[in-house]
């Protein structure tokens, strides 16, 4: 029988005030740490169920409240009009130092940052390329980031000029019909990443949409999503210090 991993919710404290987290804790020894970054729609059922997953398998996991600027929460899947107002206050700069907190936390529980790996969703697949552009973590990890090629908020600008900066291993997983990530744009991403210093990796779905992963939307595809969530354990196997 499996054992249900250890959770609960901590404060870590950023320099723009506190910030909740998200916590999964396996039996025993952890294997490394990961990161689990939300969608646009916050930490909600579904990035917890993802952060309980990584535990099962063995993984410390912290799903960090990006949106605490704003004063948290999640937004209904499809409803922008909640959206919008979560991101107030958040820029890379902000990211970097939420996800920074989440580090230093793994840091406390005797994690080093070749042990730690980072996985995001949506508006997270974009934060996982900015943090492997900026640490050097054991591996990175983004389901259908968009805004890596074509911004699409002025806070949040292109990554892909500097593709050649990475300093984390990064696989990307897209679904060739999402409307929002043009397959034109990921094959851009592709060549760009040929430059890059570190493993990468990119996988198209041919019948997947955006959203492919998430068992509560309608775009979710079962085949793709448990190819890509052996895809992304299996990165972490090869790239993540045991």
């Amino acid at each position: 029988m499996t054992t249900q991993p250890d959770t609960r919710t901590v404060e870590l404290a950023t320099p723009d005030g506190p910030m909740a987290c998200y916590e999964a804790r396996p039996e025993g020894e952890p294997r490394g740490g990961v990161i689990v970054i939300q969608e646009a729609f916050g930490v909600n059922d579904h990035i917890q169920d993802v952060t309980r997953r990584f535990a099962t398998e063995g993984y410390h996991a912290v799903a960090p409240h990006l949106f605490h600027r704003a004063g948290g929460g999640t937004a209904p899947y499809g409803d922008f009009a909640k959206v919008i107002p979560l991101y107030e206050g958040l820029t890379d700069d902000g990211i970097l130092m939420d996800v920074d907190a989440a580090r230093d936390h793994l840091h406390a529980a005797a994690l080093v940052d070749d042990q730690i790996g980072i996985v995001g969703f949506c508006f997270g697949g974009r934060v996982t390329f900015l943090v492997a552009l900026e640490h050097a973590l054991g591996a990175a990890a983004g389901f259908y980031g968009g805004g890596i090629v074509t911004p699409r908020f002025p806070q949040f600008p292109a990554l892909i000029d500097r593709a050649a900066e990475l300093e984390t291993p990064w696989l990307g997983l897209f679904g060739d019909r999402d409307e929002s990530i043009p397959v034109e744009d990921v094959e851009t991403l592709r060549a760009a990443l040929a430059n890059a210093p570190v493993p990468t990796e990119i996988v198209r779905y041919p019948d997947a949409e955006h959203g492919f992963h998430c068992d509560l939307r309608d775009s979710y595809n079962p085949d793709a999503a448990k190819d890509a969530w052996a895809r992304t354990l299996a990165w972490f196997d090869d790239h993540l210090a045991g």
